[in-house]
């Protein structure tokens, strides 16, 4: 070979490369944004988890970004360790459909309207289509069928080009001497592992595999180590992946690799010792590439089929291997759930950003009620409590904050951006609302501090508005996390009458300090009681405004309120009147 056609050799590997990416990617998006939702809420029996494994692998056409998305499945517990063995023996069969799609290199064409099915036909059609539909498609699913055929066109552009720049090594009795020593098993599995783990990709690894086929070179013994060095070395970029993952996670990479090498430590052992028994004539067999796509879909079926009963034995032994850390607390673990692996999954960055966003308000409602409770029932231990879950949730605001902000940097639909556009709104409102308990824990530790007791009529209004105050929250956390927006109706009716109570308790109060009834230290503390509940109240508004108004499309909060204490409509007044009644002084 000469330095042209090295340089043409490369070329072709980086168009093929490039290619089989390109078409993936728009295999993906063409097949939905919640393909991986489906992916991991579909794959709860071992069956089930590899027919969906098989699946998705051959539209994304990368085993190891389906694993990669299995591993943070289990290191955000979405997944258990056994589902995921499923999807991972699935990830690794469908893998080899890439194989299939570069046989189609193979065709060739003979005279007549047979010359229409050779391989630059074939490609240049499939490339004419794809730019027509990419440039002419006025919808998103039409230019990304575009695409795919444009992605196509470059892979197989790519295998000609590859197996033009090799066809002189047919000539090279070096080339020939370096495979045949390929036949020794060790050497070509190891040659494998090598040449995969640099590549990354096991399907780049056969197409280049297929491509020195041309050769005439690659005979069936030659092949076939290297094709099971090839499924081993598909593992190495899986590993890499769970490097920061917990154990959940590196136990599930790990079996990726121990399921490729099991398979070709039994089926080493079955054939390479039923040759020296019986002497397989078809060593010698001159491979194509159609048949080293059959032999290595052959080798990954009958792989998963043998280990498939063996999915319980092989999660024991992943974490025998893999020892337990000491037990995450359920905040870690909500923690967990915003993967960074998912970024690459916008439709899975959003949900677990939704559910960990639902557990960050649910523990702001948590722990208001709790201060809230202070002020009766005094306990150290409690305070403490209500201290360590506004640390908590200030941890919460500042992760799912970045998180969030890295998702819109992704290429993400209009449903997704309103999503995260939601949450971005309202996690500083959750967070306030923690602040406050914060603020009213420490007017409960005052109050006991200093022996304080109010009046039978300020004890009672405060009763009152502590209710209101308790009932609001319940609405907006509640609307927020089921997306009731008519439960997020009911906030902004009942957030002027805690308006109204504020204003009424505080006059009340003056009057009080006029006649005596109340000191100027209770004073304080009751002014700063109801001053944060008020904004309290004010923050549940903010979180069913963004409900509401996201909701139709639109985020303008001063606008929104404006309009709806203007025309104050039969729902809004049916519900003021409602809490009007209810929290009557």
């Amino acid at each position: 070979m000469t330095i042209s056609d090295y340089i043409a050799l490369l070329g072709g590997v980086a168009l093929f490369l490039f290619g089989m990416a390109f078409m993936g990617e728009n295999l993906k998006k063409v097949a939905g944004s919640k393909l991986e939702l489906v992916l991991y809420r579909l794959s709860n029996t071992p069956l089930r988890g590899i027919l969906l494994g098989t699946g998705v692998t051959a539209v994304i056409q990368s085993s190891s970004a389906t694993s990669v998305m299995v591993v943070g499945f289990v290191n955000s517990g979405m997944m258990k360790v056994r589902q995921a063995i499923g999807v991972i023996m699935g990830a690794i069969l469908g893998t080899s459909v890439t194989g299939w799609i570069v046989a189609l290199s193979t065709l060739g064409g003979g005279g007549n309207w047979l010359s229409l099915l050779s391989t630059s036909t074939l490609t240049g059609v499939i490339a004419v289509i794809g730019i027509l539909l990419r440039m002419t498609g006025k919808k998103r699913t039409t230019i990304h069928v575009g695409d795919i055929l444009l992605g196509f066109a470059v892979l197989m552009f790519g295998m000609n080009a590859m197996s033009a720049a090799v066809a002189p090594l047919k000539e090279s009795e070096a080339f020939i001497h370096a495979l045949t020593a390929f036949s020794n098993p060790l050497l070509g599995i190891l040659v494998g592992i090598v040449f995969t783990s640099v590549l990354q990709s096991a399907s780049a690894a056969v197409g280049i595999l297929q491509a020195l086929a041309v050769t005439g070179a690659v005979t069936f013994g030659v092949a076939l180590p290297i094709v099971m060095g090839i499924a081993v070395g598909a593992a190495v970029p899986v590993l890499l992946s769970a490097l920061g993952a917990g154990v959940a996670g590196r136990r599930t990479a790990f079996t990726y690799l121990l399921i490729d090498v099991l398979g070709v430590i039994i089926w080493s052992i079955l054939f390479y010792g039923a040759n020296a028994i019986f002497h397989f004539s078809f060593l010698s067999v001159v491979m194509t590439a159609v048949s080293i796509a059959l032999m290595n879909t052959v080798f990954r079926l009958a792989t998963v089929a043998v280990l498939t009963p063996l999915i319980a034995p092989m999660e024991r032994l992943v974490c025998l291997l893999i020892p337990d850390r000491l037990r995450q607390t359920e905040d870690e673990e909500d923690m967990d759930r915003l993967e960074e692996r998912f970024l690459q999954h916008p439709a899975l960055a959003v949900e677990q950003s939704r559910l960990v966003t639902n557990s960050m308000a649910e523990r702001a409602q948590q722990n208001l009620l709790e201060a809230i409770s202070l002020r009766t029932t005094w306990s150290e231990r409690a305070f403490d409590q209500v201290e360590e879950l506004e640390s908590l949730i200030d941890r919460y605001e500042d992760k799912l904050g970045t998180y969030l902000m890295k998702i819109t940097m992704r290429s993400i639909s209009t449903e997704q951006s309103e999503e995260v556009s939601k949450f971005l709104h309202t996690i500083s409102d959750f967070e306030r609302i923690s602040d406050h308990a914060l603020n009213i824990a420490e007017a409960a530790q005052e109050i006991h501090q200093k022996d304080l007791h109010f009046s039978g009529d300020a004890a009672r209004e405060l009763n009152i508005m502590e209710t209101a105050v308790t009932e609001i929250l319940g609405l907006a956390v509640g609307s927020f996390v089921s997306g009731d927006l008519q439960t997020a109706a009911r906030v902004e009716p009942l957030e002027e009458i805690i308006d109204d109570l504020c204003d009424q308790l505080k006059m009340h109060h003056v009057e009080r300090l006029k006649r005596g009834e109340c000191t100027l230290s209770q004073g304080f503390v009751f002014n700063d009681l109801l001053t944060n509940y008020e904004r309290v109240a004010d923050h549940c508004s903010n979180v069913a405004v963004a409900l509401i108004e996201l909701n139709a499309d639109s985020f303008d909060t001063h606008e929104y309120l404006h309009d709806v204490r203007q025309r104050r409509d039969a729902a809004f007044t049916r519900y003021y009147e409602e809490y009007q009644a209810k929290y009557a002084l």
